[in-house]
């Protein structure tokens, strides 16, 4: 089975997986405020910077779920180095271009190199981790997202500066450093996909022709708990990402600092670290559904709060808190698709996620582009709150149908012997 432990000795390609991931989100994280002050640099207004920031979900909209389909029959890790080449070159071209058209297309490169390597780390992830580590495992994964999410804009924002004209400039520089660091992911992936044998189902057994079978997309959305782990993915995703894209606006209409806005940002990762490395005795206490449900409501709360013109403090303040909020929907959606989901088309069940995620990530900006260009640059947070607090509702009703991973793995029956007879005896089945 696709969920049966993992088939190599200790963690070290998880870790090595969680250091190659943290180089390649620091970089999208580097990359994403940077796009958003080059293209102010270049003219653009609010709508434009929200419609920017959409196209870079555009091409994995249309990829994830070949991408899904592929690896749930054949290995995962050659995704993760194309992933890589496609994230440098997209955020290298984008400081070179001066058209916002073009930019906007190497931000869809990007995108598309992100899916990549997500697409394939996860299952790595799904496929290599036994089910009572799977929540443990995918939490420890996406603490390399947050580590990328907490270094990249601080980077960003000591690198970027306004002053005298120079914003065109120092994003652009920005984005060349943010290229270098995703190349640096390269040196981890090794390893990393333990080898199966040769012919082997995606557990390392025989096909069969259920495995070898396509499960219709709409089986897999059919599953109790895959559409409310799709739409809480999506909804804190859009949350993460619109902050990411639209803190540098609001910080530029409030006359807050590049480098504050990247402190900023950072700060909200370091505490959705904080959240994950917290979750297995906060999953014992409150369990999946209390625990999504509860994030997802105190989350959009937050959200909406961002929209209130506060002092820099208090900015922070609740930063930190929706950052711990938002840690949580991520790691537990994932674990809730893949439980939920039928064993043999798990890839392209998280692989859905990963499209839902892209949706979010193309139509939110674009709505908060212009939610902002009709209401002010910080309305697009009252529509995060919303967001959240829809996902808040489903996850309720069914985010925590998959199994809670804390809980001890039943103890497998042995078969029971049959009859024992004598020598010579003829068997029952005998004609």
């Amino acid at each position: 089975m696709f969920s049966a432990p993992r088939p190599g000795p200790g963690r070290g390609w998880l870790l090595r997986l969680v250091i190659a991931f943290a180089f390649a989100q620091g970089a999208v994280s580097m990359a994403r405020p940077a796009v958003s002050y080059r293209a102010l640099a270049l003219g653009a207004d609010e709508g434009t910077v929200g419609v920017i920031a959409g196209v870079y979900a555009l091409l994995p909209l249309f990829a994830a779920v070949p991408l899904g389909r592929r690896t749930d029959h054949g290995r995962c890790a050659p995704l993760l180095p194309v992933g890589v080449v496609l994230i440098s070159g997209g955020c290298a071209l984008s400081g070179t271009v001066s058209s916002l058209p073009a930019m906007a297309a190497w931000s869809g490169v990007m995108g598309l190199g992100h899916l990549c390597f997500v697409i394939g780390a996860q299952s790595i992830v799904a496929r290599q981790s036994a089910p009572a580590e799977q929540d443990r495992n995918f939490g420890h994964f996406t603490i390399g997202a947050s580590l990328g999410q907490l270094v990249g804009p601080i980077a960003a924002g000591a690198l970027i500066s306004g002053e005298s004209g120079a914003l065109g400039r120092t994003s652009a520089l920005a984005l060349l450093v943010s290229a270098a660091v995703c190349a640096v992911a390269l040196t981890s992936l090794w390893r990393i996909e333990h080898r199966r044998t040769p012919g082997a189902g995606p557990a390392g057994g025989k096909p069969t022709a259920k495995a070898d079978a396509r499960v219709p997309v709409t089986t897999i959305l059919g599953a109790r708990g895959v559409p409310a782990g799709i739409f809480i993915s999506m909804a804190v995703l859009s949350s993460t990402d619109i902050l990411t894209a639209y803190l540098p606006v609001v910080g530029e209409h409030r006359g807050i600092a590049p480098a504050t806005v990247g402190l900023l940002l950072s700060l909200r990762a370091a505490a959705t670290i904080a959240c994950r490395l917290v979750m297995p005795p906060m999953l014992r206490l409150l369990g999946r559904t209390v625990l999504l449900t509860t994030s997802c409501l105190l989350a959009g709360l937050l959200c909406a709060g961002l929209v209130l013109p506060v002092p820099v403090p208090v900015l922070a303040v609740l930063l930190a808190a929706l950052g711990f909020c938002l840690g949580v929907g991520q790691p537990l959606s994932m674990t809730t698709v893949v439980r939920a989901a039928p064993v043999e088309a798990r890839s392209t069940a998280l692989a859905l996620r990963l499209t839902g995620n892209r949706l979010g990530q193309a139509a939110a900006p674009a709505a908060a582009g212009l939610v902002a260009g009709a209401a002010g640059a910080a309305a697009p947070f009252a529509l995060l709150g919303a967001l959240l607090l829809a996902a808040a509702g489903l996850g309720l009703r069914g985010g925590g149908a998959g199994r809670t991973s804390v809980q001890p793995e039943p103890t497998p029956v042995p078969p029971t012997p049959g009859p024992v007879r004598e020598r010579g005896a003829p068997r029952a089945d005998a004609p």
